[in-house]
This record gives C-alpha cells, sequence and structure tokens, in this order.
C-alpha cells in the first residue's frame, strides 16, 4: 500500500479550491479572504491510523499558471476536481477530463461538486444521477464523486478521506463499472483467498471458517449476529446460493463485488494485503522469496513442519482416500500456483518418484519429490509454499519455517555421518550399462529389456530406511548427454554426495568407460564413490581394460564392485548401500595403511629416559658432596 499521498486540487476559478483546504486544515470555515493560491501543506500520519502521509497541493486555472499546473498534475498521485456551478461543471467534460488525458497522467480523480450551500440540500440522488453519474461513466479515471460545502463544513472531510482512499484502496484494480463485475485478476485473487480458507476443501467456508477468516484478515473477531447478517446479504443477492453449509466460491465472491459496489472496496483490500497481495494484485516478491542464505557446503532440506504441511496437504487432497493422488486432484493441490514448478514439468512428474499402480503419486512420493525440490531449489520449494498457504508456528513466521539449513560438509574424509536426510548420488557409466533400469527398480518400477537412451539428465527420489531405522531420502540422477558439462561444473559436484560408478558386468566394453572417465576428470577423486556392476544375472565376461575391475579396485584401496541385478529382490542392498555411504562419506573413499600401533613402544621409551635421567642426577649430586 501507499504510504504517500499527494493531492492536487484543480478546477476553474472561484469554485472554492483554497476554502475546501483552509476549512480542512483549521477545521472552520474562513470567512476573511484568503491567498488565491495556498502554500503546499504536508499532514503527518494519525496515530492509531494508517501510516499514511497526505500532501495538498492548491493550484491555479490561470493560463499564466499553466506550467505550474502541468507540473503539479504529473506529480500528483490523486486529483480533486472541485466544481461549483453550472458553468464549471460543464468544464469538468469539455476541458479538465481531456486536459488530464492529454498529459499522460493515470491516476484517479475524486468529482467534488462544492458549494452545495448555495445550490440547497436539493434531492442527492437526483444530483447524483443527473450530473455525476453521465461523467463517471464517460470518464472512467473518475474514482468518486461528492457534494461539499467549505461553509458549512459539510463532507469536506470525507472529500480528502476519498482522495487518499482512491490511493491507498483503489477501485480500478478491483472492479470494472463497465461490466459491472469484479476484475479476472481480483476474482483470480480472492479465489486464492477462499481456497486457503477453506481448511477441510469441501468447497464451502463453514461458520469457523468465517470466524478464522475474519479473525486472519481483520484481527478481530466477528461479533455476535455478524456471520447471520453476512449470509442474510448474501442470500437476498444471490438467491441460488445455498447457505446451509456455510459460502461456497460463488457466494464469496457475490459478497467481496457487493463491497465494491457500495464503495466499500476498502474492505476488499484489507482481506487482500493481509494474504500478502500488492497494489497490482501480485503476491509480494518478499512473500514468494523471503531471504535464505545457505552457506557453501551446506544443504536445505524440509523441517518437521514443512514435512507435516506437505502431509496434510496430500491427506485432505486424496478424496478417494486410495493412498495416491490423481490429475483431478493434483490439479485442485496446485489450484492456488501458476501449475506444477516448472522443474516438475521438466522431469516428467510424476515419473520421477514413487506411484501406484495406476500411476498416481503416492505419499512417499509425494514427500520425497519436495524433498528433492528443497535439496536442489529452495526457492522453488518458498515459493509454492507461499501459494499453497504454508502459516508457521507463530503467526509471524515465514516460509523459511518449513526449511532447514544441514551443517556445511566441506572435509568428506573425516569419520563420522553427515548431518543430511537428502543426499544426492551421480550415476555414472557407458551408454546401455544399465543406469535408467537401475532408476526404474529404486522406484520399483517393472523391468523392461527395452533400450531407451536417456538425453537430458533424469532423476529418481525415494525414501531408504538405514540402519537403527533411520531414514533418509536419496537422490538419484544419471547425467545424459550433459554428463561432460555437469562433470566439470565444481559448483555440481560440491552439490553431490556420492558417486556410483556402474558398468554392464556383461559387457567387454563397459568398465573402461569408467577408467577413462577418472582420468579425463581428476576432480572426482574428491567424491566418495561405489564401484557396481549391473546386469549380474547374465553371464559375466571379461573387461578390455588394463585391469579387472575388482583389481582395479583393490589398486585403488576401494571396495570390490557389488554385483546386483535389478532382477533380484536383492537390488534394495544397493540402494541402502548408496544411502549409507553418502551419509558417511569416509567410508567410500581409498582405505589408508594403517599404521602400526607404537604407543607402548614411545611409553617404554619415555620411562627408561626418565629413569636414566633420574640416575645421572643422583650420581652428579653424590659426587658433588664428596
Amino acid at each position: 500500500m501507499s504510504t504517500a499521498v499527494r493531492i492536487c486540487i484543480c478546477g476553474d476559478e472561484g469554485t472554492g479550491k483554497s476554502s475546501l483546504i483552509a476549512t480542512f486544515v483549521k477545521d472552520t470555515f474562513v470567512s476573511n479572504k484568503i491567498q488565491a493560491v495556498l502554500p503546499q501543506i504536508t499532514i503527518p500520519p494519525t496515530p492509531g491510523h494508517e501510516n499514511v502521509t497526505t500532501t495538498l497541493v492548491d493550484t491555479s486555472a490561470r493560463p499564466q499558471d499553466r506550467t505550474t499546473l502541468r507540473r503539479e498534475i504529473r506529480k500528483c498521485t490523486v486529483i480533486m476536481l472541485v466544481y461549483s456551478d453550472h458553468y464549471s461543471y460543464e468544464r469538468v467534460a469539455l476541458f479538465w477530463m481531456p486536459y488530464f488525458r492529454s498529459l499522460g497522467v493515470n491516476v484517479p480523480v475524486v468529482l467534488c461538486a462544492n458549494k452545495s450551500d448555495l445550490t440547497g440540500d436539493g434531492n442527492t440522488a437526483q444530483v447524483l444521477e443527473e450530473e455525476m453519474l453521465p461523467v463517471m461513466a464517460e470518464f472512467r479515471e473518475i474514482d468518486s464523486c461528492i457534494r461539499t460545502s467549505a461553509k458549512e463544513g459539510r463532507n469536506v472531510v470525507e472529500v480528502f478521506w476519498l482522495c487518499q482512499k482512491a490511493v491507498t484502496h483503489p477501485i480500478a484494480p478491483l472492479y470494472d463499472h463497465k461490466e459491472s463485475q469484479l476484475k479476472p485478476a481480483c476474482v483470480d485473487a480472492l479465489r486464492r483467498v477462499f481456497y486457503l480458507c477453506d481448511r477441510d476443501q469441501d468447497g464451502y467456508l463453514n461458520d469457523k471458517e468465517m470466524h478464522d477468516f475474519q479473525a486472519k484478515s481483520f484481527d478481530k473477531p466477528l461479533l455476535p449476529g455478524e456471520l447471520e447478517n453476512l449470509k442474510a446479504v448474501v442470500s437476498k443477492a444471490v438467491p441460488t446460493c445455498d447457505i446451509s453449509k456455510g459460502l461456497d466460491l460463488q457466494c464469496f465472491l457475490q459478497l467481496n463485488k457487493l463491497y465494491a459496489e457500495k464503495g466499500r472496496h476498502e474492505t476488499i483490500w484489507i482481506i487482500l494485503r493481509k494474504h500478502h497481495y500488492t497494489d497490482s494484485l501480485s503476491l509480494e516478491d518478499g512473500f514468494l522469496q523471503p531471504k535464505l542464505d545457505v552457506p557453501e557446503y551446506a544443504s536445505t532440506e524440509l523441517s518437521p513442519a514443512g514435512y507435516r504441511f506437505f502431509m496434510d496437504l496430500f491427506l485432505i487432497f486424496d478424496k478417494d482416500n486410495d493412498g495416491g493422488l490423481n490429475d483431478q486432484e493434483l490439479a485442485a493441490l496446485f489450484a492456488p500456483t501458476p501449475g506444477l514448478p516448472p522443474s516438475w514439468v521438466e522431469t516428467s512428474f510424476p515419473s520421477s518418484t514413487v506411484r501406484n499402480e495406476a500411476g498416481h503419486i503416492t505419499l512417499q512420493g509425494w514427500l520425497a519429490q519436495w524433498s528433492m525440490t528443497t535439496f536442489l531449489e529452495p526457492k522453488t520449494t518458498l515459493e509454492y509454499l507461499a501459494y499453497l498457504g504454508f502459516e508457521g508456528p507463530n503467526a509471524r513466521d515465514s516460509t523459511t519455517a518449513a526449511l532447514k539449513i544441514t551443517k556445511p560438509r566441506k572435509r568428506r574424509r573425516r569419520p563420522g555421518r553427515v548431518d543430511r536426510n537428502v543426499v544426492l548420488c551421480y550415476i555414472l557409466g557407458s551408454s546401455a550399462s544399465g543406469k535408467s533400469t537401475l532408476l526404474n527398480a529404486f522406484l520399483n518400477r517393472p523391468f523392461d529389456a527395452l533400450y531407451h537412451p536417456t538425453i537430458k539428465p533424469r532423476r529418481a527420489v525415494n525414501s531408504v530406511e538405514l540402519g537403527g531405522g533411520k531414514q533418509c531420502y536419496l537422490i538419484l540422477e544419471e547425467l545424459g548427454e550433459l554428463e561432460p558439462a555437469i562433470l566439470e561444473n565444481q559448483a555440481k559436484l560440491d552439490a553431490c554426495d556420492l558417486i556410483c560408478y556402474a558398468y554392464d558386468s556383461s559387457d567387454p566394453d563397459s568398465f573402461s568407460h569408467i577408467v577413462e572417465l577418472r582420468k579425463r576428470y581428476p576432480q572426482l577423486d574428491e567424491l566418495p564413490a561405489i564401484y557396481t556392476a549391473l546386469k549380474a544375472d547374465c553371464d559375466k565376461t571379461t573387461q578390455r581394460s588394463e585391469l579387472q575391475p575388482d583389481a582395479y579396485t583393490a589398486a585403488l584401496n576401494m571396495s570390490a564392485p557389488l554385483h546386483v541385478s535389478v532382477t533380484w529382490h536383492s537390488i534394495s542392498e544397493l540402494f541402502v548401500a548408496l544411502a549409507e555411504a553418502a551419509t558417511n562419506p569416509s567410508t567410500a573413499f581409498p582405505k589408508t595403511e594403517e599404521a602400526p600401533d607404537r604407543t607402548s613402544l614411545y611409553m617404554a621409551l619415555g620411562a627408561t629416559t626418565c629413569a636414566a635421567l633420574a640416575a645421572f642426577m643422583i650420581w652428579r649430586r653424590s659426587t658433588s658432596s664428596m
């Protein structure tokens, strides 16, 4: 919301512009003659009200002052256009409004019919209908209109309040007067608010949800009877609405439309701003992307609050309770967002994680997918937490409360486990060595003997249970044709927790690819690694390599390759081994020769030296006494 309002008071000479300002400032009519153009007046924010500074700028309509008038109109945030008789009224449409347009300004205009004390009270509704509405229909930039009298103090405060409200709570982004409808952007924003407030996602705001909505939006509870009055107003406006279950989306939108039509659009703005909308009806940048500092060699994971939020979201939208989210349920879940995250679309979600037999993502896969997203692109997770309505344990918590930062793990060779529950493993190996089939087995997909070459990088994520019942999320990634670019990117290697060198034990040329890969990229030696012989169910063949795999790993002081097949039930043991190595990286580096324990020898030598020194001192003392 704008915190500075600059009101430019325009109109023909003698319409009472300066008198309106003087009466507003002094709170009484100044009967003495005042100067033609008053100096600029700045009114500081009023305690207890909106934090808005208001500047009043008086102007002259004389031709010789036209340059100053143009400058002030271009600087202002709202125009108060004053007329007081038939001639100055005709000039509103014939001169002033076209003049504002010719200057290219895009600010609201408040139309003020001053000196109503001279024309008599008359029929205000008739004056509004005959005078003001035709002009407002012709010039949509006119935000509101009002009759005033500086002499009698009638509506003087109100006209300046309308000017302020036209800036702080503009009607233009919300309501289309010509179509008599809320604008699409406003409908989209209110639809998202409805979605977030409909906690049980039954399509209705029940009484409790309405009370919670009132408390969040207006910081005060609904008074007794107010909710029933609201329902009665909506029922009268939309007789087809069934409010027995509460307010549905149609009723909720109709209620806000009534606010706009009755000039209470500030109510809509209060609702939208409490839900982090800007004046352009987009969500605040700071709300979507709060500050998150991730130290070097650290990573991001979901916190317990984050896992709880995504789990609750899954359970709410699994309407058929089949343990999976079908396309309709996913569409309903992502309704308040721009759609699936782009990275999910690129990786053919949900094929990157666990699905049920119908092909729908399971709760296990849902949590695994968000764990991977948080690890690889935490800003995306923060953005979608905001869209989906995450609220931390405390009201002031930002979406960062759903994330946690792990301890940096710069020294991988240091013994002990790393503080990570999500780890990334690159699968490196020659074409057709079985990498893609390994990823499919990781996601419990059936074996497919047909070879499908991998062009783009492909990821798979699933949970793995480690020893002691501890669970972690393992991300397996094969690099496809981007393998050279990724292996030359040090930042990508720093993010990787483990390398799995995979070769086809039935292909004699498969292992040599790993040997050449390690020669071409010596920086891979800085990463923990595990060697794996795939397709162990096929006949093993001699590799065309200077050293056979077992001898090669032995020369490196590494563990011998693990022989596995995706057709064996024991394939899950490989994934456990990968997760264990990633969380305990020192075990996946070349083993060093253990030096013999010479502690006892050093202690014996130390004791002998001390004894000899003591004997020497005693001998010296005895010889000196002689």
